[in-house]
This record gives C-alpha cells, sequence and structure tokens, in this order.
C-alpha cells in the first residue's frame, strides 16, 4: 500500500511539474516575437509538408486530381491532405490517396480503392533572410493499402529565391519499400527538383519541376511544367502537365490541386 502511494505521490508530481512546464512553453509561444520566414515557391505535384519556416497555428487542405491512360488503363487519382504547424518550424500532414482504375480491356477488372495513406513531419532548421534560403529535413511513413506493405522516406530540402521573384528547390532521400507478401524490400531514390518564377505582388508562379526516381531498373525522369494562380488570400488552383522521358510507361498525364489555407 505504502509503495502504491508513493507511485501516486510521485506520478502527480511529474504531472505538475509537466504542466507547469507546458505552462511556461506556452505563454512563452504566446509572448514571441515571429520567427523568420522566406517565402518559397512550392512545387505543385511534389509538394511539401508545410511551408518552409512554417509558423505555429499555419493550418493547410489540399485537394488534388490526377488523370493518366495507358494502353490498358484510365488512372484516376486523388488525394486529399491537411497540413498543419503545432510549433514554430515544425510541419505536420496527413495524406490519403484513392485511385481508380477504368479498364479498357476485357482481360483486365477495373478497380476503386484507397491506395496509399502517408504520415509525414518536416522541420526547417536553418531560415536565413538575408541569404534568401532555407534547408528542412523531413520524414513521410507510407502504408501501401493496396497491395500490402510500408515504405519509409527520410528526405532533405534546399531552397533558395534570387532577386525576389526567382526561386529553386531541391528535395531528395531514399524510399525503402517493404513488400508484406513477397517479403521483399526495394530502394530508390527520388531527387525532384523545381524552378519557378513568382509574379510581383500576388500569390502566381509559373515553373517545372523534375521529378526523378533512381531505382535499379534505371532512372525514370518525368517533367511537371506548371501553373498556379492566387485566387484570393486563402484560396489558389495549380495545374501541372506529367510528361515523361524515361522508364516503361510514357503515357501523358495532368495534374491539378486546389489549396484552402485555413
Amino acid at each position: 500500500m505504502e509503495n502504491n502511494k508513493l507511485a501516486f505521490a510521485t506520478l502527480g508530481g511529474w504531472l505538475v511539474l509537466g504542466t507547469f512546464f507546458f505552462s511556461l512553453s506556452a505563454v512563452a509561444q504566446e509572448n514571441r516575437s515571429m520567427p523568420d520566414k522566406v517565402h518559397h515557391a512550392e512545387p505543385l505535384y511534389n509538394d511539401l509538408v508545410r511551408d518552409l519556416g512554417a509558423r505555429k497555428g499555419e493550418k493547410e487542405f489540399n485537394v488534388g486530381a490526377d488523370i493518366k491512360r495507358t494502353h490498358t488503363m484510365d488512372d484516376y487519382g486523388y488525394l486529399m491532405e491537411y497540413e498543419f504547424a503545432p510549433v514554430d518550424r515544425l510541419g505536420l500532414e496527413v495524406e490519403t490517396d484513392f485511385v481508380y482504375s477504368k479498364s479498357r480491356t476485357a482481360s483486365i477488372p477495373s478497380t476503386n480503392q484507397l491506395e496509399r495513406l502517408r504520415l509525414s513531419s518536416q522541420y526547417s532548421f536553418f531560415v536565413s533572410k538575408k541569404h534568401a534560403a532555407t534547408l528542412a529535413v523531413g520524414y513521410t511513413q507510407i502504408f501501401d493499402l493496396a497491395h500490402g506493405g510500408t515504405a519509409f522516406n527520410p528526405f532533405f530540402i534546399a531552397a533558395k529565391n534570387w532577386h525576389s521573384n526567382w526561386h529553386a528547390l531541391i528535395y531528395t532521400g531514399p524510399e525503402i519499400a517493404f513488400h508484406d507478401a513477397a517479403s521483399k524490400v526495394d530502394m530508390n531514390w527520388q531527387v525532384n527538383t523545381s524552378f519557378h518564377y513568382t509574379v510581383p505582388q500576388t500569390d502566381h508562379f509559373i515553373g517545372i519541376e523534375v521529378n526523378q526516381e533512381i531505382s535499379s531498373a534505371g532512372v525514370q525522369t518525368t517533367l511537371h511544367p506548371q501553373i498556379k494562380l492566387g485566387l484570393s488570400h486563402k484560396l489558389a488552383i495549380g495545374m501541372a502537365v506529367g510528361w515523361p522521358l524515361s522508364g516503361q510507361e510514357r503515357a501523358i498525364s495532368s495534374f491539378c490541386r486546389l489549396i484552402y489555407q485555413l
């Protein structure tokens, strides 16, 4: 009995201390000055978890659609994302990917399913207004619900602006996938580079993404020329065309994204 009382007393003490320090942290956040943040054009196709240099309280909701026609299938992909910053410079995201595959041959059935669930985090560890640059690291856990398995994707981001309106960004890291049925592990390396020009005094931009996947099968490269239109200070729409330069499947695709700042 005495041991139980001591345990409860100790737990209560830790709870009180935890509450005290959490309160101090909350007060400090409320009284803090706004941290530096450099505006970088965010790519549309392989977008970021949250704005680089995210500030506490920022939130965003995205929906997107991707259409690709091949010789055997018409693939219609849909995504929904919710991203937010619980503290300064840290972004978190939940994304669901749906796909409807309409068969173009009698031998292959059509499918409609929730394909993937993605849980991501991203931390901007270097933000410099002087150099108009930001560096960040992050991690994405991917659950393959369609085929069974999971993938691990740590990544690094570097972004730099020139003359305020010219933007360059690189997003790179390995994706290690484990397949349940085959007890097999695959790894590829992603290198996604983007270049954008933002129209002065607006939220509009035009640019291109170069999305590359490097694996034992070779290098698969797809260009995504794109445009984003800021409809208001909270709402924007983006459109991109996928133009594969290498890989087995050379089908041109289209992608659009609706972005709403909460």
